[in-house]
């Protein structure tokens, strides 16, 4: 009964991790994309992704953030910002369909590519939020 308890344990404890392990990975791709898109100015990253200032001082924050608390947040700190960032990032793919400029953010359109990839970090850092959900928190 013991050894079962242990198992629990340490796989919570990977749930917490890789919600960690989200932020430190994705807080630095999205911060050096914030830093190459500044240095690209307004060429589309590899001839895919649109880049913008706007988008590049974004990724600079949010990567920033992400990097931070991955590496020096609490675990609550964590997943309220690896959750807060995974619904923004969503809301960003969801809303780049329908209104490509980001209510004139932008002044390039996002494309099929920027929907994806924001998609895909909001459905990801979600995830690894509610893997860690039964978790308790520890601060």
């Amino acid at each position: 009964m013991v050894e079962i308890s242990c198992k629990n344990q340490s796989t919570r404890e990977k749930g917490a991790n890789v919600a960690r392990t989200y932020a430190k990975v994705v807080g630095i791709a999205v911060f050096l994309t914030g830093v190459v898109g500044l240095l690209a100015g307004e060429e589309d990253l590899l001839g895919l992704l649109n880049i913008d200032l706007v988008e590049d001082i974004i990724h600079l924050t949010t990567g920033g953030l992400l990097a931070y608390v991955g590496f020096a947040g609490s675990e609550s700190t964590v997943r309220t910002v690896v959750g807060t960032l995974g619904v923004v990032y969503l809301l960003v793919g969801i809303l780049g369909f329908v209104i490509p400029t980001l209510f004139g953010l932008l002044p390039h359109e996002l494309n099929l590519p920027d929907h994806i990839l924001h998609l895909a970090l909001g459905i990801i850092g979600l995830l690894t939020v509610t893997m860690d959900k039964g978790r308790p928190v520890t601060t």
